[in-house]
C-alpha cells in the first residue's frame, strides 16, 4: 500500500445511526481520560493506541469501532471505547439507557451548532431536554480527510435505567428534567 493510501479508520455508513433510538443496557466500554485545551484534545491519539493496546492484549474487540466522548471541561475529556469483554488493567464501565442518535457531518468547529440541533431535536421528539450528551467521533482528521468525510454522532441519553430486578430483566423510569 502506498504510504499516502493509508487509513487507520474504516469508512464510516451514517445510516444506522441516523435518526435511531439505541437501548442499552449493561453496554461495556473501558474508559480513558484525554487532556484538553480549550475542549481540543491534547493527547487523543496516544490514548487510543493505549486502550486499543489493551483489548488486542485481551483478545477483545471493539464493536462497531465506537468511541464516546465525554466532554466534562476545557480541559478534560472522557473517552468510552465499546469493548465485547472485560479488559485487564483498564477501567471497565458499562452505560445503560435510551439513546437519540443524530450524525452531522462537517467541520470541528460546527460541533455547537449541532449540540443545539440535537438538543432541539430531543425536544420535539420527548418534550425533554437530553440526561446526558456523547460524541463520537467516526475517523480521526486524517482519515476524514481522505474519506472526504467528517462524520460526528451526537448521543443524547433521554432515559435511565434506575432499578434492576431479578423478577423483571428490568424497569426504565424516565427522569422528568
Amino acid at each position: 500500500m502506498i504510504e499516502s493510501d493509508k487509513v487507520c479508520c474504516p469508512r464510516f455508513d451514517p445510516a444506522p445511526w441516523d435518526n435511531k433510538t439505541n437501548l442499552w443496557k449493561n453496554k461495556r466500554f473501558v474508559k480513558d481520560k484525554v487532556f484538553t485545551l480549550f475542549y481540543v484534545p491534547i493527547n487523543f491519539g496516544s490514548v487510543i493506541v493505549k486502550l486499543h493496546k489493551k483489548i488486542d492484549a485481551a483478545k477483545a474487540t471493539n464493536p462497531e469501532y465506537l468511541c464516546l466522548s465525554d466532554h466534562t471541561s476545557m480541559w478534560n475529556m472522557d473517552l468510552y471505547l465499546a469493548v465485547d469483554r472485560t479488559i485487564p488493567n483498564a477501567e471497565n464501565i458499562t452505560l445503560s439507557g435510551k439513546f437519540l442518535t443524530k450524525v452531522f457531518e462537517g467541520l470541528f468547529k460546527d460541533v455547537g451548532n449541532w449540540y443545539k440541533d440535537i438538543v432541539d431535536y430531543t425536544k420535539r421528539k420527548t418534550g425533554k431536554d437530553p440526561i446526558k450528551v456523547y460524541y463520537y467521533y467516526t475517523t480521526c482528521p486524517k482519515c476524514a480527510k481522505k474519506y472526504g468525510k467528517n462524520y460526528v454522532v451526537i448521543f443524547e441519553d433521554i432515559l435511565k435505567f434506575l432499578r434492576f430486578s431479578s423478577q423483571y430483566e428490568f424497569l426504565i423510569h424516565e427522569i422528568a428534567c
